[in-house]
């Protein structure tokens, strides 16, 4: 089938589902533009910060972004473009865009608090302890996998021209890393020229764009060299940096800036497939459909998991109970930014699909070294041939794009473990760490909290991402399954209808169980064979963790729905 329909077909039915699906979500919650929002209600500079609806968007939809609605869809690809264009659009309508809005949504009816304090209403005290535990796992895992997406976009291999320094004639990842370097301090000057001297967003915006484009004319030109450890802890003091500093001077003002990158690059994809469709300069190569297992993997679970970030992703709930609830200026923003981002994320994840399909031989035959390369070169000879300069410089942006994306991810990850840290260790009527005394004080101080949890995430980050890539995403599917029964079990306190939640709830659930107890069983067999490496006792370990914390969770929501239920009889 011509790409083009597959594209188009996949816009007019996620249109639909944000029209009419979101619209009927918001007045069955009761969304209330009137009431004020905890960003109004507790501002405080720092994190509980209003923000314009068009900054929110982009902080909000370049931190779920990420690598994920790429990465996925085009790992899943060799199952065939049918089920991962059905998962990507039924998937982020009913439950993906349906776990962000209502996750959102929760939150600023809860002091813009996160999903743990949420579920702590609802489900209780342990409850709450135990998902902020697992919440935190998946953050870490979350940090590792981006610190290597960044890291191997940035630096510069051994043998390949100078290692460190500035080049002329820079290579690709040397072009990416100044580039993403300078983005940082122009994401400052926008957020002072904004915030500390008032400058309207308009104008602001169009001089951010303008340093956009000399910043991206300058890395095309000259680059930055360095080993992939070196990068790994540049990225790491940075990531420390942006989680403890206001979100005003950096956080906000980089998500929105990096946003318009994302919309470009959207746009340049969906430029191509129809360039490509007119003009044939280049065919969809991708079956429709494999078969039910590819790589002696089964298509369930395997294209529920892989496909992650482009159909539903725990980690978005993650983004909207903690930094986006606290920044929310109004409710009526509420669906365009959760609900509608995580729609745009699935075209996305379609998008990806697409880019694959153009390049799909070589990418199965290992022509290109990761699924972010293979989306920039599918884009690419959409426009042009493969080594001519339109194809290079294409190629190069979008592989930029990529690495800004994750880089926002890392941004977001280590803002929200210092949340939770707080939340879990912070006793009633102690409002910061400041109030604990002893060891919770000096865990729960933002600068040790975050320094912990990023050199955690850097050391996983820096071994080996093939063996922390799989877990994150059952990690992070499984936290979908229980975010959306703890936004069901607080609507269903609130006397809310939340039965839309079960039947996707359920079904995450089942696959990400499945999926763990896959990979127990099969680490187990290399285990007794004595054949297994430092990675896959690594992978047991956690998924045997994760998989007993989730149960755990599990039953006491059953509890819950339980005794909601026969409240409501007479």
């Amino acid at each position: 089938m011509n790409a083009l329909f597959i594209v188009l077909g996949a816009v007019v039915l996620l249109f639909a589902g944000y029209r009419f699906y979101g619209r009927w979500l918001s007045g069955q919650w009761g969304v209330d533009p009137s009431r004020k929002p905890p960003a109004e209600t507790l501002e405080d500079g720092m994190d509980y910060v209003p923000a314009k609806p068009a900054v929110l968007m982009g902080h909000h939809f370049s931190s779920i972004a990420g690598a994920g609605p790429i990465n996925g869809p085009i790992m899943a690809s060799v199952f065939g473009w049918v089920p991962v264009l059905l998962w990507c659009v039924l998937g982020g309508i009913f439950a993906g865009g349906l776990q962000d809005y209502g996750a959102l949504f929760a939150s600023i009816r809860s002091d813009g608090k996160s999903l743990g304090a949420i579920i702590s209403k609802s489900m209780g005290k342990r409850a709450k302890t135990l998902f902020i535990l697992f919440a935190l796992l998946v953050l870490i895992l979350a940090i590792a996998s981006f610190v290597n997406v960044v890291a191997g976009t940035f630096y510069t291999p051994a043998g390949e021209g100078r290692a460190f320094g500035f080049v002329t004639s820079p290579s690709g990842n040397q072009t990416t890393a100044i580039i993403s370097v300078l983005f940082i301090l122009l994401a400052v000057i926008f957020g002072l020229l904004t915030q500390r001297l008032h400058m309207r967003t308009l104008w602001a915006t169009l001089l951010g764009l303008a340093g956009v484009a000399a910043i991206m004319v300058l890395g095309l030109n000259a680059g930055f060299a360095m080993g992939r450890m070196g990068w790994i802890v540049f990225i790491g003091v940075y990531i420390v940096v942006a989680s403890v500093l206001p979100v005003w001077i950096l956080l906000q003002p980089r998500d929105y800036l990096s946003s318009f990158l994302l919309y470009a690059m959207m746009a340049v994809a969906l430029a191509g497939v129809a360039a490509s469709a007119v003009a044939g300069t280049a065919s969809f190569q991708l079956p429709a459909f494999t078969g039910w297992s590819a790589s002696g993997s089964p298509l369930f679970p395997t294209l529920f998991i892989t496909v992650a970030c482009g159909a539903c992703s725990g980690f978005h709930a993650m983004i909207s109970t903690g930094t986006t609830s606290k920044q929310l200026a109004n409710e009526a923003h509420a669906r365009p930014v959760a609900y509608g981002s995580m729609l745009i994320e699935s075209l996305l994840g379609v998008i990806s699909l697409i880019a694959v399909g153009m390049v799909f031989s070589k990418y199965t035959a290992g022509f290109f070294g990761s699924p972010s390369a293979a989306f920039a070169g599918g884009i690419g000879i959409m426009f042009a041939e493969e080594g001519s300069g339109a194809y290079n410089m294409i190629y190069a942006l979008l592989t930029l794009s990529v690495s800004v994306f994750a880089l926002t991810s890392l941004d977001s990850s280590t803002r929200l473990g210092r949340f939770m840290v707080a939340e879990l260790l912070l006793k009633e009527g102690e409002a910061s760490w400041r109030d604990a005394s002893g060891l919770r004080r000096i865990l729960t101080c933002p600068l040790v909290c975050t320094v912990i949890i990023v050199l955690t995430g850097c050391i996983l980050g820096a071994l080996s991402l093939s063996q922390i890539w799989g877990l994150f995403g059952a990690a992070n599917q499984l936290l979908s399954g229980l975010a959306l029964m703890g936004v069901a079990s607080w609507l269903g306190e609130a006397g809310k209808n939340n039965k839309m939640f079960f039947i996707p709830m359920g079904f995450m659930l089942l696959v990400t169980l499945v999926s763990l107890g896959l990979t127990v069983s099969q680490k187990l067999i290399l285990i007794g064979a004595g054949s297994a490496p430092w990675g896959d006792w690594f992978q047991l370990i956690f998924a045997a963790g994760m998989a007993v914390l989730a149960v755990f969770l599990i039953a006491e929501g059953v509890r819950t729905f339980r005794s909601q239920r026969a409240a409501k009889q007479p």
